[in-house]
């Protein structure tokens, strides 16, 4: 791990004890109710933890992209993983797109409630159809005089039952392919909004998925993000720090995994000895320590890159595929050590391994990853 500020290390020591004494006694309970209550997104913003890296004129705190990195990594090294994803949805993709698109009024209006915690924010772009394929969305949202009128369907959306304000990728040139994509500030208060069923899924239980529906919604003008036709653009803009706040939570939650067998396999015993005894309890756990501080330094070089403004878009591809590759590899061997008690839900380490999975999905498969850095070698 690089070597941090003092500022850091005090700001990392603020968020573990918030996490452990706020977040970490009910999080257990919340997975198995599937549900978080709102009122904790109102503490954390009440605790300065959501979207830290946003100036001071709109309630954040003006830090770099580091600070929101250690809050990521400090709840997915919790086995935190549907907050991490939550947050990262929150802080580390929508309000960027604000603060990089937006309008001094939009910024103005909206920043602050997504510091404050008074709004949970959500980005809708997937479809039920396409997948990946952004440029097949089906969602338009077409001027007419004086508003747009949206309409259309989104699916797997991060944050959708809580969402106040979602960012939505809509088509304004229905005729016009990636060209024709625009984005969209959707207040969910709008007539015409509705959330479909919280989708259950594998892992991250107590994270909202949902699906989302736009029937004859009236956006005024000034709900436009940036400029009409040129939403396909800012999301190939903006996916580097999402990929880099995936890997971020990848690389720590595989570390907190690594630390809690570490613990497990000195405490149990089989056959009369500790686990920790055995040469391949001793040797799965130096793989999986080697291959964390490996994939550990390439983060950090990503992190340092992206606070200069010089991660680009294949760099950002290498390190989220590595590191969720690196995480599901790591919580699949370390849950083979725990032997039967690895299945238990009871363990957090059956929570690690189905939490893991989805990693190598969201923000893009890790074959799509693999397609970008490959045309950024051969071309095309």
């Amino acid at each position: 791990m690089a070597v941090e500020s003092t500022e850091i290390k005090l700001f990392r020591d603020s968020v573990q004890r918030f996490l452990r004494e706020k977040i970490q006694p009910h999080y257990v309970e919340w997975e198995r109710q599937s549900w978080m209550p709102r009122e904790y997104w109102s503490l954390l913003g009440e605790n300065g933890y959501l979207c830290v890296d946003q100036e001071e004129e709109y309630g954040g705190s003006g830090v770099s992209f580091e600070y929101s990195a250690v809050i990521l990594e400090e709840a997915a090294r919790l086995g935190l993983g549907s907050l991490a994803t939550g947050l990262s949805v929150h802080s580390d993709i929508c309000a960027p797109y604000i603060r990089h698109m937006g309008t001094a009024s939009q910024k103005a209006c909206w920043l602050p409630k997504l510091v404050s915690g008074a709004t949970v924010a959500g980005i809708a772009m997937t479809e039920p159809g396409a997948g990946s394929d952004l440029q097949g969305m089906r969602t338009t949202a077409i001027r007419q005089e004086d508003h747009y009128v949206l309409n259309g369907s989104k699916t797997f959306i991060t944050n959708g039952q809580h969402a106040g304000l979602v960012i939505v990728a809509a088509k304004t040139d229905p005729q016009a392919g990636a060209k024709g994509v625009s984005l969209f500030l959707v207040d969910t208060s709008l007539p015409g909004f509705n959330r479909g069923r919280k989708l259950e899924k594998l892992g991250l239980h107590s994270q909202d998925t949902s699906e989302l529906f736009f029937d004859q919604v009236r956006l005024p003008l000034d709900s436009l993000l940036g400029q009409e036709g040129k939403g396909f653009a800012y999301l190939m803009q903006e996916l580097p720090r999402e990929r880099l706040a995936i890997a971020v939570t990848a690389v720590a939650a595989a570390e907190g995994v690594l630390a809690d067998t570490r613990t497990y396999v000195l405490e149990r015993k089989a056959f009369g000895i500790p686990l920790a005894q055995m040469q391949n309890t001793r040797f799965v756990l130096a793989q999986c320590a080697t291959d964390i501080a490996c994939t550990r330094a390439f983060l950090d070089r990503c992190i340092e890159a992206y606070a200069q403004a010089q991660l680009d878009v294949p760099t950002a591809a290498m390190i989220k595929m590595a590191a969720t590759d690196l995480q599901g590899k790591v919580a699949d061997a370390c849950l083979q050590l725990y032997g039967g008690y690895g299945y238990m839900t009871e363990y957090a380490v059956a929570r690690a391994f189905v939490d893991a999975r989805v990693q190598r999905i969201y923000g893009g498969t890790n074959e799509i990853m693999k397609e970008v850095i490959a045309r950024s070698l051969l071309g095309r």
